[in-house]
């Protein structure tokens, strides 16, 4: 049901500012601890980051997060299979920072199998 709609419990109610922007910094938040998580010489892609910080939907969220972060080891972070998303320079620098931490390429992508990095399954309070 979607909010708003006629038989939804929520019809009408609207989210205030603060409340909206408390959200998104709470989610920024565990999406940059998730980042920080992540071990050198290990990798981990946008998705997998996303669902580490509790928001499965969120990988577009995440590349927000480290386009806006500071000092964040925005190179750790993939796309999907490995992937260098990054383009130009800034995906020449990514590649080096990785091979630097001994991360292990085959061809243009991280060797996922060797360098991916399994986030620890968090138990939800009840």
């Amino acid at each position: 049901m979607k909010k708003g709609s006629k038989n939804s419990p929520h019809r009408g109610a609207r989210s205030s500012p603060d409340q909206s922007s408390d959200r998104s910094s709470k989610m920024r938040l565990r999406i940059e601890a998730a980042i920080r998580r992540i071990p050198k010489g290990k990798v981990s892609t946008y998705g997998a980051v996303a669902r580490a910080a509790g928001f499965p939907a969120a990988a577009r969220q995440v590349a927000k997060v480290l386009h806006r972060g500071f000092g964040l080891p925005w190179q750790r972070v993939l796309g999907a299979g490995g992937e260098i998303k990054l383009r130009g320079d800034s995906a020449i620098e990514q590649r080096l920072r990785l091979e630097a931490e001994g991360v292990r390429f085959r061809g243009r992508k991280v060797d996922m199998k060797q360098c991916d990095y399994k986030f620890a399954r968090l138990t939800r309070k009840r």
